[in-house]
């Protein structure tokens, strides 16, 4: 990489920062839109807490009168009796349902083992059946020790949220009554029921009021329907109720070797009614409140499982939040999402939802692995003819990449001739003139060789996403890696000792990456020929910038160490080749009878000239 290869890298990217950082808001224009938010939602969750404490007294005062008018009676009252008394004061005509035991049905089809609870009526538990943990256990990305999900909504002025309240359960379809475990399997499919029935004024069950959920499971698909109908709580239920506050909260459980990589690729994702998919970021903890918004659906996304619930029509002002569990080694994030769901109270209503719990779709498999994984060749192999095919396709590129540099190669010593005439700073416009005049007779473009190179930067960022992310490469082992998604360790530091940044183990695939970069970086340096013409301190930050990488990449997806390194091998096999097939000395002929040829100026060079005529400069005509 030559000088003004260089060059042009850092003007590119520097225009993409310079536009990123003058159409970002500034520091106060953020600051006094947060203190805006704030100031909304302080006052809003203020009139929140006084409504509720006031609610609270009242019920309490009441509730109070009724249990010591029932005491007084003399009666004898069991425990369970008791407890629901108290609770009315909260639940109302829930409280009945704050008492159960907390029995679990199991729903397993081809893909996936679901666990539904009686406490909350929700799925608490999920197991795929196609894969393990990276230490070999079954893989549950939810569990019930770390999940809260219910309904929320307002009932004669209390609060009710499904997620404590004890479900009954029951089958829709007649062939599994009673049974506490069913399956499914291939294209059928099979429905499965939890009821909440109200009490009535003397706590006994009313049998004709209730809140039903069915879920409707089928044998080959990850994907599984949620339904909830109310029926005859229609004086039960606000009648001012717009909508339904579904709470979701899960402490996701890490599945993978790599825990930071893990909590890298792990975040809440979400999609707008009509629009584009959006996140929380990934790197920090962050919250966002959503007001007025509608979302078609919310993803808690590991790096390469994934839970989601999906709206038949919309989610509405949502509130969601992403937070990094501190210490410990078995959680990632707390997700959390608090999102309203369209509701107007009736006889019967019900309302539908889809929930996918399964491996990630995010990234396109790369064609060469669907088609050679078909055969059940191992994927190391497969990366060796990806990485061929890939350099194949690219070798244009290269070619024209080092045939620039030979041209450039081939004027050094003529550019080193202006360097010593115009060694003084005050001069480097005329030198810039010159060097430019140079390259336009000799027909050299400076820039050939940036370019490919740029072409060439949406394949690396490809790679760099799809290997970490690609579930087909996770726990395949190649040579001494167990998991090419993950890191290859041949060394693991004893006793817990750790290098900051680098980590507590040795990735021999990001070391032998590491030296192959920096051989290739010396062969590159000496082919430019340009060691005399860098920038001050370039050459040893292009030596420095591999050392850089290897502190990331040992903790980063094998297949991509192994594929970086494989690509600079195949690059060295390429210079060696193409070095052969030019000559020069033929080159340098060829450079020659350009320079006679006359040559119309460029606009670039015209503008240089004319800023120079400005300054007083004299012009070579």
């Amino acid at each position: 990489m030559n000088k003004n290869t260089i060059i042009g890298l850092v003007l590119i990217f520097g225009i993409f920062i310079g536009y990123s950082y003058l159409m970002s808001p500034s520091k106060e224009q953020l600051m006094k839109q947060q203190h805006t938010a704030d100031s909304i939602f302080l006052a809003e969750q203020a009139k929140h807490d006084s409504d509720i404490k006031t609610l609270a007294r009242d019920r309490a005062i009441a509730a109070a009168k009724e249990k010591e008018k029932v005491l007084s009676s003399g009666k004898k009252l069991d425990s369970v009796t008791v407890l629901r008394l108290t609770m009315k004061d909260e639940l109302g005509a829930f409280a009945n349902a704050a008492v159960g035991k907390d029995t679990s049905y199991a729903i397993e089809n081809d893909v996936f083992k679901l666990k539904i609870s009686a406490r909350g009526g929700k799925i608490s538990h999920v197991e795929l059946k196609d894969y393990l943990t990276w230490d070999q256990r079954p893989l549950a990305i939810m569990n019930n020790d770390s999940l809260q999900f219910g309904l929320s909504f307002f009932s004669n002025n209390r609060i009710i949220n499904t997620n404590k309240l004890y479900f009954q359960p029951f089958w829709p379809d007649s062939k599994n009554e009673g049974q506490p475990q069913v399956k499914v399997t291939g294209k059928d499919s099979l429905r499965f029921g939890m009821r909440l029935f109200m009490a009535n004024s003397d706590t006994t069950i009313d049998p004709g009021k209730y809140i039903e959920y069915i879920y409707t499971v089928k044998g080959n698909e990850y994907m599984l329907r949620y339904s909830v109908k109310f029926v005859n709580m229609n004086d039960v239920v606000d009648p001012a109720t717009k909508f339904l506050v579904l709470n979701w909260n899960d402490n996701l459980i890490r599945q993978e070797k790599s825990l930071n990589m893990e909590r890298l690729s792990t975040g809440l994702y979400y999609k707008y009614a009509e629009d584009k998919v959006d996140n929380l970021s990934e790197s920090k903890d962050e919250e966002k409140v959503l007001k007025n918004e509608r979302l078609k659906w919310v993803s808690y996304k590991q790096q390469f499982f994934t839970s989601t619930i999906i709206a038949d029509d919309f989610f509405s002002d949502p509130k969601l939040r992403v937070a990094t569990l501190p210490g410990g080694n078995h959680y990632l994030k707390t997700m959390t999402a608090e999102i309203g769901i369209p509701f107007i109270p009736g006889e019967n209503k019900t309302v539908s939802m889809s929930m996918y719990f399964g491996p990630n779709n995010i990234y396109a498999v790369i064609p060469v692995f669907t088609f050679f994984g078909n055969f059940g060749w191992n994927y190391g192999i497969i990366i060796l003819i990806l990485t061929i095919l890939l350099k194949t396709i690219l070798f244009p590129i290269a070619f024209k990449t080092y045939k620039s540099s030979a041209k450039m190669r081939v004027l050094k010593p003529e550019i080193d001739e202006l360097n010593a005439k115009f060694p003084k700073k005050e001069d480097a416009m005329k030198k810039q003139s010159a060097t430019m005049d140079l390259y336009k007779k000799a027909g050299v473009n400076p820039m050939a060789g940036c370019i490919p190179l740029l072409l060439q930067m949406p394949i690396l960022i490809a790679m760099f996403r799809f290997f970490p992310s690609s579930i087909e490469l996770r726990q395949q082992a190649f040579l001494w890696a167990k998991d090419l998604s993950s890191y290859d360790s041949i060394y693991t530091f004893p006793g817990g000792f750790t290098i900051p940044y680098y980590g507590d183990h040795i990735s021999l695939f990001a070391l032998l990456m590491t030296i192959s970069s920096v051989a290739y970086t010396k062969i590159n340096d000496q082919m430019m020929g340009s060691q005399q013409t860098q920038m001050p301190g370039m050459k040893t930050m292009m030596y420095l910038m591999p050392v850089m990488f290897l502190f990331w990449f040992n903790d980063y997806s094998s297949g991509l160490s192994y594929y970086y390194l494989l690509a600079n091998l195949l690059t060295f096999a390429q210079i060696y080749i193409i070095r052969a097939t030019i000559d020069e000395k033929k080159l340098h002929l060829q450079i020659e009878a350009n320079k006679k040829k006359t040559v119309k100026k460029s606009g670039f060079q015209k503008r240089l000239e004319d800023m120079a005529k400005k300054r007083g400069y004299p012009v070579k005509k």
